[in-house]
C-alpha cells in the first residue's frame, strides 16, 4: 500500500552494504537517500524528513549512538533501526535506551531489514480512530499517538508507543515476551526477547510515577494494570 511507503535515510559508510540496502529498499517501493557520516545525516534528517532511518553505529565523525541521542534530544522521533557489526548486548541496550526502535547485527538478511523498516513505518502511521485508553493516570490516544501521564505529555518512540498500546489494549492480560515480539515488532526471532525487557524498562522511566502501570509477571512476561488499579 502506498501509505506504507516513504523515504528511508540510510546512514552507512560501507559501499557494499549501502548497495545492498538501497537495492532491497528500492525494490520494496521506498525512496532511498544515503549519507556516509553523522553530521551530514543530521542535516539530511532536518531537510528531508524521512519516514525511517537505517543507522549504522560505527559511522565516521558523529557516530550512530550520538546521532540518535541528538535527534531524540531535539524532539525528533523518526523511527530508527540501528545496524552494527558488533554483536554486543551493551551496545544493543544502549542504542535502545537512546531511543532506537529496532536493532540488527551484521551480517543480516536484507529482506529482514526491509520487513523491520516496513513494520516501523506502518506502525508510525497507524490511525484506528478508537477511543482513548486509560489506566490509572496514564492516558493513551491511539488516533493522535499521544500518551499523557496525569495530563502531562510523554514523548515515546514509535515502538515504545506500540508496546504500551498493546499492553493497555487488554489490561490485566499477561503477554509473554514472544507474544509481544510477534505483535509489536512483527518478528519471530525469540532469541532477541531481551529487547522487550529494555523497552519496558525505558517505558517505566518515561512514565515516571506511573511506572507501575506496567507489571512484570515473573517467568512469563508483562501486563498492564487493571482499569481500576
Amino acid at each position: 500500500m502506498r501509505e506504507d511507503k516513504g523515504l528511508v535515510l540510510v546512514v552507512e559508510d560501507e559501499s557494499t552494504i549501502v548497495d545492498l540496502e538501497r537495492l532491497y529498499l528500492s525494490n520494496a517501493g521506498y525512496g532511498v537517500h544515503v549519507e556516509t557520516d553523522g553530521a551530514a545525516a543530521l542535516d539530511a534528517v532536518a531537510r528531508l524528513r524521512p519516514a525511517a532511518i537505517v543507522l549504522d553505529i560505527g559511522i565516521p565523525g558523529l557516530d550512530g549512538l550520538e546521532l540518535c541521542r541528538t535527534l531524540r534530544a531535539r524532539g525528533d522521533w523518526t523511527p530508527v533501526v540501528f545496524v552494527t557489526a558488533r554483536d554486543d548486548e551493551v551496545d544493543r541496550i544502549l542504542g535502545l535506551e537512546l531511543g532506537a526502535d529496532d536493532y540488527l547485527t551484521k551480517p543480516f538478511s536484507p529482506r529482514e531489514l526491509v520487513a523491520r523498516v516496513r513494520a516501523l513505518i506502518r506502525r508510525s502511521h497507524v490511525r484506528d480512530g478508537s477511543e482513548e485508553r486509560r489506566v490509572g493516570v496514564v492516558t493513551l490516544d491511539q488516533e493522535r499517538r499521544r500518551v499523557d501521564v496525569a495530563g502531562v505529555r510523554v514523548e515515546l518512540t514509535a515502538t515504545e508507543f506500540d508496546l504500551l498500546a498493546h499492553l493497555m489494549s487488554q489490561p490485566g492480560r499477561v503477554f509473554t515476551r514472544e507474544q509481544l515480539l510477534s505483535s509489536v515488532w512483527g518478528v519471530a526471532d525469540y532469541s532477541s526477547s531481551r529487547t522487550v525487557d529494555v523497552h519496558v524498562a525505558q517505558l517505566r522511566v518515561k512514565l515516571r510515577g506511573a511506572s507501575d502501570v506496567i507489571r512484570t509477571v515473573r517467568g512469563v512476561g508483562y501486563s498492564a494494570a487493571e482499569q481500576d488499579a
